[in-house]
């Protein structure tokens, strides 16, 4: 094996601010390590007689992107104001992954100052105050009145809603599990949504094919089997976080000599914000040239859904073998350390995913007869609806025809009373002029 292999993403805990602005882009897994954080930058020293035309990165601020919960709003702000503690900081400097995970951690709340509780307590009410407020909206639109609305707040697991008005060590503890249980589905999610892509896209294939002739069919066979083919030629794909792979990167991406090729100063040149650590950007950042061997967005047979798992895949791969306390972040003695291993100068060849059995048979009759239950669900709904639609249309006419036949009866009506010399009267019976005297 590789120095560096598949598994979900992961990252550290130091230097809370820069870690959830870079570790928190793009399916985060452990939010832990993001929000609790405190290290500065490790210092590295760059031979400059070694690298060239390198802008180096001072005070790099990458804002965080919305993490997708529903709560992102209050964790962040959560995060801000836990780091403008000293000693909440400090502690976090020292804390380990399993401290963090576990909670005991949170007890450390308990000592931060008046002025950072008191702006924790004002979160909480704050968020607590949007909860129910979301709730109202929700039970408005069902006009239900009758639910009991502390109750309902027992939904949301990520603050103590038995406690609305002061932020406390339980309020963290749940404000991290929480998250990090709920991103670590989202991970998971993600590889199934893909998993179902790629079945859908072979089921739409095999039921276009069956509404083909035979001639037609044979032409369109012969045509995928060749965008496969023209697809899986490409050149070698190096091992991601390989030395050939690091090598190629220092070489066409960063300008410099590959016979001057160093870790240490890799590391540096590629640790954007300068926190110390290599993210999962930082990370991902790596593999564009690799992918681009692969994928082109202007080449019909290359699919760019495919080449954004091909990343996530080179990516936890690289957080597997590197990251050894599973924070989802690599240190510069992380990184030196597996540059000294066998595999990073001897690695094994790396599979693409066009190399590799997405999913076996089974798994897309099962997926197909899925599709299939509920292609008849819709289809059901579609004809009570067509139904529905009929039955509206053949009231409609029958109101249309009793109109029409009263309009005529009136009509006629009119006639015979103007045939007798009777005034017309209106709707109630009333005169509609005054006959002549």
């Amino acid at each position: 094996m590789s120095a560096f292999c598949s598994e979900p993403y992961s990252t550290r805990g130091l230097n809370v601010k820069m870690r959830w602005r870079t570790i928190q882009a793009r399916y985060c897994f452990l939010l832990v390590p993001c929000v609790l954080t405190a290290l500065e930058a490790v210092p590295i020293d760059v031979d400059k007689t070694k690298v060239h035309n390198v802008e180096p990165v001072e005070s790099a601020r990458i804002e965080p992107p919305d993490t997708g919960l529903y709560y992102d709003e209050y964790l962040k702000q959560v995060i801000e104001v836990l780091e403008t503690d000293p000693h909440f900081r400090e502690k976090l400097q020292k804390a380990d992954i399993e401290e963090i995970r576990s909670g005991r951690l949170s007890q450390e709340l308990d000592l931060v100052s008046h002025k950072v509780r008191t702006r924790l307590d004002e979160l909480k009410r704050q968020e607590v105050g949007r909860l129910r407020m979301l709730i109202k909206a929700k039970l408005d639109a069902l006009q239900d009145t009758g639910m009991n609305h502390h109750l309902l707040l027992k939904q949301f697991e990520h603050l103590n809603h038995q406690n609305p008005d002061t932020f406390e060590s339980k309020d963290l503890d749940m404000l991290i599990k929480a998250a990090t249980a709920d991103l670590e589905q989202y991970d998971r999610t993600r590889h199934e949504e893909f998993k179902k892509y790629e079945m859908m896209k072979e089921h739409e294939r095999r039921e276009y094919l069956k509404t083909l002739s035979e001639e037609k069919r044979k032409e369109e066979e012969a045509k995928f089997a060749e965008m496969k083919r023209k697809h899986e030629d490409h050149p070698k794909v190096n091992h991601p976080g390989s030395k050939d792979q690091l090598k190629e990167v220092w070489e066409e991406t960063d300008g410099l000599d590959p016979n001057d090729f160093d870790p240490k100063t890799f590391f540096k040149l590629h640790d954007v914000n300068n926190d110390g650590f290599l993210d999962e950007q930082e990370l991902e950042a790596l593999f564009t040239k690799e992918l681009d061997k692969v994928y082109n967005p202007q080449n019909a047979e290359d699919d760019m859904i495919e080449m954004e798992e091909e990343r996530l895949r080179m990516r936890e791969h690289v957080m597997n073998e590197i990251d050894n306390n599973k924070d989802r972040l690599v240190t510069l003695e992380e990184f030196l350390r597996a540059t000294e291993k066998k595999e990073f100068l001897e690695p094994d060849s790396w599979e693409t995913l066009d190399q590799q059995q997405l999913f076996t048979e089974e798994e897309l009759k099962e997926y197909e007869s899925i599709i299939a239950i509920q292609e008849n669900e819709l289809k059901k709904k579609a004809d009570e609806l067509q139904k529905q639609k009929e039955e509206l249309q053949r009231q409609h006419d029958h109101l249309e025809a009793q109109k029409q036949e009263y309009q005529q009866a009136v009509q006629q009506l009119e006639q015979k009373k103007f045939q007798q010399g009777i005034a017309p009267s209106g709707p109630a019976g009333e005169l509609k002029f005054e006959p002549h005297t």
